[in-house]
């Protein structure tokens, strides 16, 4: 029977890591993909690798507490206990990936351990408190901050950067040379561009490691806890759900985070990805779960809406001698973006919203059945 329910709890936690990666891979990698810097293929094999390498080294030490700092009371992580849990990060996280909404594992798992403590009268509320004013105020300084970067520094910002994107590739890979290629420049790529594009990619790869010390936890954390999993295994079986997950429904909240809700050229996409990558990892230092999804959506947003809205200065307006026509009246639409091009309103309501149902569900559907339910 123990190894009846082991088994079930194995698969359940799988299951969590394969919406973990599909939930993850959008905000990490996104904005890169909405940039045409990597092919969603290529943002899956790097989200992989990158998780894995940050579950391994960090990630073990966010397993070690994340089951006993919320829940105070011992022996409340059960096998069976920790098999409910799982089945409603995982139920959540799907539903989540269905409507191609990328929610936040963080705020998905704790929210359902949360139930689970406060079903048993376990849970310990200050440490809760610190963890949600976090998520609270996090998403609104890269909101703001990528609102005022947008609204009056990006058009300066990319002037300086310059990097008028190729309709090819930017990178020629030359395999015909033994087991290792050469990787060169496209003659039809400038220099600036090809750094830019390395930039974004890396500043991904750093949320993915990011994503690997703190989510490997809300996969493994409960089975581990239990005694039913020991750590290595555990991380073993995680990194790869992620990586399967990575690879197909990620597809779905890849689009969702790189071209639905805000068109995003090379230097939006660096801008988006710095700023939520400096926000996880100040989290990360200081100890608090990082909801790094919604971060990064609220950056997303924040930059498009500040693009869009951006005033025009005198300066622009009119050139040179007077009787000349408008800067905005001889440019072309691409070059001065509107609210609707840059800032779909509909996709971002339907993102803030399933962000704040999906932990709901967990939440509820933990504390109901760990509080009412005969079996537990």
């Amino acid at each position: 029977m123990v190894e009846l329910l082991l088994l079930i709890g194995v698969l359940v936690s799988m299951f969590v890591g394969y919406n973990i990666g599909g939930s993850t891979t959008g905000p990490a990698f996104g904005p890169a993909v909405g940039a045409g810097a990597v092919s969603k293929s290529t943002a899956a094999a790097l989200m992989t690798t990158f998780f894995f390498v940050g579950a391994w080294t960090i990630g073990r030490r966010v397993v070690d507490t994340l089951g006993s700092e919320l829940v105070t009371a011992s022996g409340v992580f059960t096998l069976e206990t920790s098999i409910g849990v799982l089945f409603f990060i995982g139920l959540a996280l799907f539903v989540g990936n269905v409507f191609g909404v990328p929610a936040s594992t963080s705020m998905t798992a704790v929210g359902a351990i949360a139930g689970l403590g406060v079903a048993n009268d376990a849970l310990d509320w200050e440490v809760m408190g610190g963890i949600v004013i976090w998520w609270v105020v996090a998403p609104v300084i890269g909101f703001w901050v990528s609102l005022i970067i947008g609204r009056y520094f990006y058009t300066r910002l990319d002037g300086l950067l310059a990097m008028q994107e190729t309709d090819g590739t930017v990178f020629d890979v030359d395999r015909s040379e033994g087991i290792v290629p050469s990787v060169s420049v496209h003659e039809d790529a400038s220099r600036r561009e090809a750094i830019g594009v390395v930039a974004v990619v890396a500043i991904g790869c750093l949320m993915a490691f990011s994503s690997g010390t703190s989510n490997i936890a809300n996969a493994i954390a409960p089975l581990v806890g239990a005694g039913a999993l020991e750590m290595n295994p555990g991380i073993l079986i995680g990194g790869l759900a992620v990586g399967i997950g990575s690879f197909t429904i990620a597809r779905r909240t890849l689009e969702t985070m790189g071209s639905d809700i805000t068109e995003l050229p090379l230097t939006a996409a660096i801008v988006v990805a710095s700023i939520s990558a400096a926000l996880v990892v100040f989290l990360s230092f200081i100890g608090i779960p990082a909801s790094f999804v919604v971060i990064a959506t609220m950056s997303i947003v924040g930059l498009g809406w500040g693009r869009a809205t951006r005033p025009i200065a005198v300066s622009e307006a009119v050139r040179g001698e007077a009787g000349e026509t408008s800067l905005r009246d001889e440019q072309e639409p691409a070059d001065i973006p509107t609210p609707g091009e840059l800032f779909d309103p509909a996709t971002t309501a339907r993102v803030v919203v399933m962000q704040n149902v999906v932990p709901l569900i967990s939440t509820a559907g933990a504390f109901l059945t760990f509080r009412y339910a005969p079996f537990f």
